[in-house]
């Protein structure tokens, strides 16, 4: 990789984007905002028009992307992307870090940061934790895995983005912690669009039931931390004391959510899948302890 240079030079600055998604523009638009030269590509040239217009340069291949700039950020749609876009771009980037903000799996990040070393590249996986208007604002936050040194060299630009969130050198690491923030993400989502169609059978507008259901998803974090300064202590520790909510009061009640949904004519698919947690605690013999036993059947066998 190239040595750390003394001085700053318009090549320090500048930033490459591939991938001008939501994302990919709202991230051009703030390193421009911050006064880095930004060069950009995307496979239909023309949604580059808004942030060419604000100031980005355009350019005519991947390749020129990539060695327009050090630091090659890409927004796609999973890692298979970035292979085929930068086939023909590997020979440009050696010394270059690319930072993948791509969803994918921690295996296909690994993957990716052997083939990017493979070529003499710096690597880094990345999970922005916010939406497209909310990149470059106080409340966004990105997860990093990847080399130290490679995350402090380019901690300037990555943090206009968002607080960076390091989470260490291996470069699956990230993509695992993104992966999970979207699991509680979208099964929230499911399960609220569930419960809208809960209520709304009853005759229920989805205005009247959704700020009744949302005050109580974002209850769910105050009911985790009570009784536990540092929430997963007792998981860590195997502690599962069924004081205060047990297995089988809440199997009981996942039992009665099934039987309500297939009163309504609802899909079954989501609270299926919460009994069979429950039951498998049951079947088990821990009926008695505390609902957080149910991980065992979602960890599966060791």
């Amino acid at each position: 990789m190239n040595e750390q240079r003394n001085h700053t030079t318009p090549q320090d600055k500048a930033v490459t984007v591939i991938g001008l998604g939501p994302m990919g523009r709202a991230m051009t638009r703030t390193l421009l905002a911050a006064g880095h030269p930004v060069t950009v590509w995307n496979r239909t040239a023309g949604r580059a028009d808004g942030v060419v217009a604000e100031g980005a340069t355009l350019a005519a291949t991947p390749r020129a992307a990539v060695e327009a700039s050090d630091l090659v950020v890409l927004s796609l749609t999973d890692y298979r992307a970035m292979y085929d876009i930068l086939d023909g771009a590997t020979a440009s980037l050696a010394g270059r870090t690319l930072v993948n903000l791509s969803s994918d799996t921690p295996g296909r990040s690994r993957e990716a940061a052997a083939w990017a070393a493979g070529h003499g590249a710096g690597f880094l996986t990345g999970g922005a934790m916010v939406p497209a208007p909310m990149v470059g604002t106080e409340a966004s936050y990105v997860y990093y895995s990847g080399p130290d040194k490679v995350m402090e060299n380019h901690r300037a630009a990555l943090t206009l983005l968002g607080t960076p969130k390091y989470l260490g050198e291996d470069p699956g690491l990230a993509q695992t912690m993104y992966q999970a923030q979207l699991a509680v993400f979208l099964t929230t989502l499911s399960a609220l669009m569930h419960a809208t169609a809960m209520l709304g059978s009853a005759g229920m507008t989805a205005a009247e039931a959704l700020p009744e259901l949302l005050a109580a998803a974002d209850s769910i974090g105050d009911i985790m931390r009570a009784g536990e300064e540092r929430p997963g202590t007792a998981l860590d520790a195997g502690e599962h004391p069924g004081d205060l909510s047990t297995v089988t009061m809440m199997g009981a009640t996942s039992d009665h959510i099934v039987e309500t949904s297939t009163a309504l004519g609802l899909d079954l698919a989501l609270p299926l899948a919460v009994q069979a947690h429950y039951r498998a605690a049951i079947e088990n013999g821990h009926g008695g302890d505390n609902w957080t036993r149910i991980i065992d059947s979602i960890r599966g066998p060791r």
